[in-house]
Protein backbone atom coordinates (compact mmCIF):
# COMPACT_ATOMS: atom_id res chain seq x y z
CA UNK A 1 0.00 0.00 0.00
CA UNK A 2 1.62 3.58 -1.50
CA UNK A 3 1.88 6.29 1.35
CA UNK A 4 -0.06 9.26 1.23
CA UNK A 5 2.07 13.16 0.13
CA UNK A 6 0.08 16.25 0.82
CA UNK A 7 1.70 18.95 -0.91
CA UNK A 8 0.14 22.33 0.72
CA UNK A 9 -0.71 25.37 -0.95
CA UNK A 10 0.28 24.62 -4.21
CA UNK A 11 -1.25 28.34 -5.44
CA UNK A 12 0.03 27.73 -9.16
CA UNK A 13 -0.92 24.24 -9.58
CA UNK A 14 2.87 23.52 -10.42
CA UNK A 15 4.14 21.69 -7.66
CA UNK A 16 4.66 18.33 -10.05
CA UNK A 17 5.12 19.66 -13.10
CA UNK A 18 8.16 21.71 -12.07
CA UNK A 19 10.31 18.77 -10.52
CA UNK A 20 10.18 15.10 -11.26
CA UNK A 21 8.69 13.24 -9.03
CA UNK A 22 8.82 9.44 -10.46
CA UNK A 23 11.58 8.36 -7.89
CA UNK A 24 8.81 8.36 -5.42
CA UNK A 25 5.72 7.61 -7.13
CA UNK A 26 6.01 3.87 -7.08
CA UNK A 27 5.95 4.07 -3.25
CA UNK A 28 4.08 7.34 -2.58
CA UNK A 29 0.49 8.79 -4.07
CA UNK A 30 1.31 12.77 -4.40
CA UNK A 31 -1.84 15.37 -3.47
CA UNK A 32 -1.67 18.37 -4.18
CA UNK A 33 -4.23 21.03 -2.67
CA UNK A 34 -4.31 24.56 -4.26
CA UNK A 35 -6.20 26.12 -1.78
CA UNK A 36 -5.19 27.54 1.54
CA UNK A 37 -6.38 25.43 4.61
CA UNK A 38 -6.76 28.15 7.60
CA UNK A 39 -7.27 26.74 11.39
CA UNK A 40 -5.81 23.59 13.27
CA UNK A 41 -9.58 21.90 12.88
CA UNK A 42 -9.48 22.24 8.97
CA UNK A 43 -5.62 21.16 8.77
CA UNK A 44 -6.33 18.08 11.32
CA UNK A 45 -9.59 17.41 8.92
CA UNK A 46 -7.80 17.98 5.91
CA UNK A 47 -4.19 16.04 6.76
CA UNK A 48 -5.88 12.68 8.73
CA UNK A 49 -5.24 10.76 5.95
CA UNK A 50 -1.57 11.65 4.84
CA UNK A 51 1.98 10.07 5.86
CA UNK A 52 3.84 12.81 4.49
CA UNK A 53 3.16 16.78 4.37
CA UNK A 54 4.96 19.44 1.93
CA UNK A 55 4.60 22.66 2.92
CA UNK A 56 5.67 25.63 1.49
CA UNK A 57 7.97 28.25 3.48
CA UNK A 58 6.29 29.12 6.37
CA UNK A 59 2.12 29.62 5.50
CA UNK A 60 1.09 26.89 7.80
CA UNK A 61 1.50 26.39 11.06
CA UNK A 62 2.52 22.97 12.79
CA UNK A 63 2.17 23.55 16.47
CA UNK A 64 2.17 20.77 18.92
CA UNK A 65 -1.60 20.21 18.79
CA UNK A 66 -1.96 19.78 15.35
CA UNK A 67 0.94 17.26 15.85
CA UNK A 68 -1.26 15.34 18.40
CA UNK A 69 -3.99 15.27 15.70
CA UNK A 70 -2.18 13.41 12.87
CA UNK A 71 -0.89 10.15 14.24
CA UNK A 72 -0.34 9.24 11.15
CA UNK A 73 1.99 11.99 10.01
CA UNK A 74 5.44 10.26 9.66
CA UNK A 75 7.86 13.12 7.34
CA UNK A 76 6.89 16.95 6.58
CA UNK A 77 8.95 18.79 4.40
CA UNK A 78 9.49 22.24 4.39
CA UNK A 79 10.68 24.42 1.94
CA UNK A 80 13.85 26.22 3.04
CA UNK A 81 16.33 25.53 5.54
CA UNK A 82 14.73 27.26 8.47
CA UNK A 83 11.22 27.36 9.47
CA UNK A 84 9.64 29.31 12.85
CA UNK A 85 6.20 28.23 12.83
CA UNK A 86 6.93 24.23 13.20
CA UNK A 87 7.08 22.88 16.56
CA UNK A 88 10.13 20.94 16.47
CA UNK A 89 10.10 19.55 19.78
CA UNK A 90 6.57 18.29 18.72
CA UNK A 91 7.60 17.17 16.05
CA UNK A 92 10.35 14.80 17.67
CA UNK A 93 7.57 13.79 20.53
CA UNK A 94 5.45 12.46 17.60
CA UNK A 95 8.36 10.57 15.87
CA UNK A 96 7.53 13.24 12.75
CA UNK A 97 11.19 13.42 10.70
CA UNK A 98 11.35 17.59 9.57
CA UNK A 99 13.07 18.38 6.35
CA UNK A 100 14.01 21.31 4.39
CA UNK A 101 15.32 22.11 0.76
CA UNK A 102 17.54 24.64 -0.69
CA UNK A 103 16.45 27.73 -1.91
CA UNK A 104 18.32 31.06 -3.32
CA UNK A 105 18.73 34.39 -2.84
CA UNK A 106 17.60 36.16 -6.47
CA UNK A 107 14.19 35.95 -6.44
CA UNK A 108 13.47 38.09 -3.21
CA UNK A 109 16.45 40.52 -4.29
CA UNK A 110 14.84 40.57 -7.51
CA UNK A 111 11.62 41.34 -6.27
CA UNK A 112 12.98 44.08 -3.52
CA UNK A 113 14.24 46.11 -6.88
CA UNK A 114 11.06 45.53 -8.62
CA UNK A 115 9.34 47.22 -5.75
CA UNK A 116 11.50 49.71 -4.82
CA UNK A 117 11.85 50.49 -8.57
CA UNK A 118 7.90 50.99 -8.62
CA UNK A 119 7.62 52.94 -5.69
CA UNK A 120 10.13 55.57 -7.09
CA UNK A 121 8.54 55.44 -10.46
CA UNK A 122 4.79 55.65 -9.70
CA UNK A 123 4.39 52.43 -11.89
CA UNK A 124 1.19 51.67 -10.05
CA UNK A 125 -0.60 54.78 -10.19
CA UNK A 126 0.68 55.86 -14.12
CA UNK A 127 0.08 52.14 -15.30
CA UNK A 128 -3.49 52.58 -14.16
CA UNK A 129 -4.07 55.87 -15.24
CA UNK A 130 -2.75 54.25 -18.74
CA UNK A 131 -5.34 51.72 -18.20
CA UNK A 132 -8.13 53.66 -17.31
CA UNK A 133 -7.53 56.67 -20.02
CA UNK A 134 -6.58 58.55 -16.98
CA UNK A 135 -4.44 61.70 -16.80
CA UNK A 136 -0.97 61.37 -18.09
CA UNK A 137 1.60 61.89 -16.40
CA UNK A 138 0.80 62.87 -12.73
CA UNK A 139 3.40 61.94 -10.35
CA UNK A 140 7.08 63.43 -10.16
CA UNK A 141 9.38 59.99 -9.67
CA UNK A 142 12.11 60.04 -7.42
CA UNK A 143 15.62 59.52 -8.03
CA UNK A 144 18.03 57.10 -7.39
CA UNK A 145 21.66 57.87 -8.36
CA UNK A 146 22.70 60.35 -5.66
CA UNK A 147 20.31 59.46 -3.14
CA UNK A 148 20.78 57.08 0.00
CA UNK A 149 19.83 53.95 0.42
CA UNK A 150 19.62 51.88 4.26
CA UNK A 151 19.49 48.63 4.39
CA UNK A 152 18.47 46.79 7.77
CA UNK A 153 20.35 43.33 7.46
CA UNK A 154 23.11 42.84 5.33
CA UNK A 155 23.09 39.14 4.77
CA UNK A 156 22.79 37.10 1.82
CA UNK A 157 19.92 38.89 0.50
CA UNK A 158 20.96 42.03 1.93
CA UNK A 159 24.36 42.07 0.19
CA UNK A 160 23.19 41.67 -3.46
CA UNK A 161 20.22 44.41 -2.67
CA UNK A 162 23.10 45.92 -2.06
CA UNK A 163 25.66 45.40 -5.48
CA UNK A 164 22.39 46.76 -7.37
CA UNK A 165 21.96 50.15 -5.12
CA UNK A 166 25.83 50.72 -5.92
CA UNK A 167 24.96 49.75 -9.67
CA UNK A 168 22.16 52.47 -9.61
CA UNK A 169 24.81 54.78 -8.02
CA UNK A 170 23.31 55.15 -4.54
CA UNK A 171 25.16 55.58 -1.25
CA UNK A 172 24.66 52.48 0.64
CA UNK A 173 24.68 52.23 3.97
CA UNK A 174 23.86 49.01 5.83
CA UNK A 175 23.06 48.54 9.97
CA UNK A 176 21.81 45.60 11.95
CA UNK A 177 23.00 44.28 16.06
CA UNK A 178 25.52 42.26 14.55
CA UNK A 179 27.31 44.06 11.69
CA UNK A 180 30.79 44.61 11.47
CA UNK A 181 32.55 46.79 9.91
CA UNK A 182 34.50 44.02 8.09
CA UNK A 183 30.94 42.66 6.46
CA UNK A 184 30.28 46.42 5.30
CA UNK A 185 33.92 46.73 3.73
CA UNK A 186 33.55 43.79 2.19
CA UNK A 187 30.26 44.32 0.31
CA UNK A 188 31.82 48.11 -0.15
CA UNK A 189 29.19 50.38 1.83
CA UNK A 190 28.78 52.29 4.60
CA UNK A 191 28.32 51.28 8.16
CA UNK A 192 25.57 53.69 9.81
CA UNK A 193 26.01 54.10 13.39
CA UNK A 194 22.75 53.36 14.80
CA UNK A 195 19.52 52.32 13.31
CA UNK A 196 17.99 55.76 14.51
CA UNK A 197 20.62 57.04 12.24
CA UNK A 198 20.10 54.97 9.29
CA UNK A 199 16.15 55.93 9.13
CA UNK A 200 17.19 59.28 9.74
CA UNK A 201 19.30 59.59 6.61
CA UNK A 202 17.93 57.33 4.19
CA UNK A 203 15.80 58.08 1.11
CA UNK A 204 15.02 54.78 1.10
CA UNK A 205 15.28 52.03 3.84
CA UNK A 206 15.26 47.79 2.86
CA UNK A 207 14.26 44.99 5.75
CA UNK A 208 16.99 41.87 5.43
CA UNK A 209 16.68 40.66 8.38
CA UNK A 210 15.62 37.23 10.04
CA UNK A 211 12.81 37.25 12.63
CA UNK A 212 13.48 37.06 16.27
CA UNK A 213 13.07 38.25 19.49
CA UNK A 214 15.60 41.64 19.19
CA UNK A 215 14.28 41.96 15.18
CA UNK A 216 10.44 41.61 16.24
CA UNK A 217 8.67 45.22 16.29
CA UNK A 218 12.11 46.60 15.32
CA UNK A 219 10.81 49.22 13.17
CA UNK A 220 7.02 50.78 15.25
CA UNK A 221 5.93 54.41 15.79
CA UNK A 222 9.21 56.02 16.75
CA UNK A 223 11.38 54.54 14.31
CA UNK A 224 8.68 55.43 10.95
CA UNK A 225 8.59 59.27 12.83
CA UNK A 226 12.56 59.21 11.98
CA UNK A 227 12.03 58.86 8.58
CA UNK A 228 12.04 61.40 5.54
CA UNK A 229 8.33 62.32 4.99
CA UNK A 230 10.12 61.95 1.32
CA UNK A 231 11.40 58.59 2.04
CA UNK A 232 10.04 54.81 0.93
CA UNK A 233 10.30 51.69 2.87
CA UNK A 234 10.60 48.21 1.47
CA UNK A 235 10.18 45.23 3.66
CA UNK A 236 10.38 41.49 1.83
CA UNK A 237 11.38 39.60 4.97
CA UNK A 238 8.81 38.99 7.53
CA UNK A 239 6.47 41.28 8.43
CA UNK A 240 6.67 41.61 12.27
CA UNK A 241 9.69 43.29 11.74
CA UNK A 242 7.82 46.13 10.91
CA UNK A 243 4.55 47.09 13.13
CA UNK A 244 1.80 46.40 11.05
CA UNK A 245 -0.78 49.06 12.50
CA UNK A 246 2.09 51.49 13.00
CA UNK A 247 3.13 51.29 9.15
CA UNK A 248 -0.69 51.71 8.37
CA UNK A 249 -1.11 54.83 10.58
CA UNK A 250 2.29 56.26 8.67
CA UNK A 251 1.28 55.51 5.45
CA UNK A 252 -2.66 56.87 6.07
CA UNK A 253 -0.85 60.37 7.66
CA UNK A 254 1.87 60.62 5.09
CA UNK A 255 4.80 60.22 7.69
CA UNK A 256 6.60 58.73 4.72
CA UNK A 257 6.03 58.74 0.94
CA UNK A 258 5.19 55.46 0.58
CA UNK A 259 5.98 51.81 1.29
CA UNK A 260 6.14 48.26 -1.04
CA UNK A 261 5.50 45.30 1.22
CA UNK A 262 5.53 41.37 0.32
CA UNK A 263 4.88 40.10 3.68
CA UNK A 264 2.06 40.16 6.15
CA UNK A 265 1.17 39.09 9.51
CA UNK A 266 -1.57 36.92 8.07
CA UNK A 267 -1.21 34.85 4.66
CA UNK A 268 -3.29 34.96 2.51
CA UNK A 269 -4.33 38.75 3.42
CA UNK A 270 -8.24 38.13 4.45
CA UNK A 271 -10.62 40.00 2.28
CA UNK A 272 -11.36 43.71 3.16
CA UNK A 273 -7.88 44.04 5.06
CA UNK A 274 -6.68 47.40 5.48
CA UNK A 275 -3.64 46.69 3.94
CA UNK A 276 -5.45 45.91 0.62
CA UNK A 277 -6.49 49.14 0.23
CA UNK A 278 -3.76 51.80 2.66
CA UNK A 279 -2.83 54.75 0.82
CA UNK A 280 0.94 55.08 -0.35
CA UNK A 281 0.96 51.48 -0.22
CA UNK A 282 2.38 48.86 -2.83
CA UNK A 283 1.17 45.56 -1.95
CA UNK A 284 2.31 42.01 -3.41
CA UNK A 285 0.79 38.51 -2.01
CA UNK A 286 4.45 36.98 -0.70
CA UNK A 287 5.92 36.98 -4.20
CA UNK A 288 9.52 36.78 -2.67
CA UNK A 289 10.50 33.30 -3.56
CA UNK A 290 8.06 32.68 -6.41
CA UNK A 291 10.02 32.00 -9.56
CA UNK A 292 9.86 28.75 -11.44
CA UNK A 293 13.83 28.14 -10.98
CA UNK A 294 13.01 28.61 -7.11
CA UNK A 295 10.11 25.82 -7.01
CA UNK A 296 12.08 23.74 -9.43
CA UNK A 297 14.59 23.50 -6.13
CA UNK A 298 12.09 23.43 -3.67
CA UNK A 299 10.09 20.53 -5.04
CA UNK A 300 12.93 18.65 -6.64
CA UNK A 301 14.58 18.61 -3.16
CA UNK A 302 11.11 17.80 -1.56
CA UNK A 303 10.89 14.66 -3.82
CA UNK A 304 14.87 14.16 -2.83
CA UNK A 305 13.80 14.34 1.29
CA UNK A 306 11.10 11.49 0.35
CA UNK A 307 13.19 9.24 -0.93
CA UNK A 308 16.03 9.55 1.39
CA UNK A 309 13.65 9.23 4.25
CA UNK A 310 12.19 6.01 2.25
CA UNK A 311 15.31 4.74 2.47
CA UNK A 312 15.82 5.01 5.57
CA UNK A 313 18.29 8.01 5.48
CA UNK A 314 17.03 11.20 5.89
CA UNK A 315 18.08 14.50 4.79
CA UNK A 316 18.63 18.10 4.87
CA UNK A 317 17.02 17.15 8.59
CA UNK A 318 15.63 20.73 10.84
CA UNK A 319 15.12 21.31 14.16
Amino acid sequence: MRLRCAVLDDFQSVATTVADWSPVTADVEVVSFTEHCTGEDELASLLADFDIVVTLRERVAFPAGLFERLPRLRLLVASGMRNSVIDHAAARRHGVTVCGTASTATPPVELTWALLLALARGLVTEAGAMRGNGPWQSTVGADLHGRRLGLLGLGKIGGRVAAVGRAFGMDVVAWSHHLTRERADEVGVGLAPSKEALLESSDFVSVHLVLGDRTRGLIGPAELALMRPTAFLVNTSRAAIVDQDALLDALTRGVIAGAGVDVFDVEPLPAGHPMRTAPRLLATPHLGYVTRANYATYYTHAVQDIRAYLDGAPVRLLG
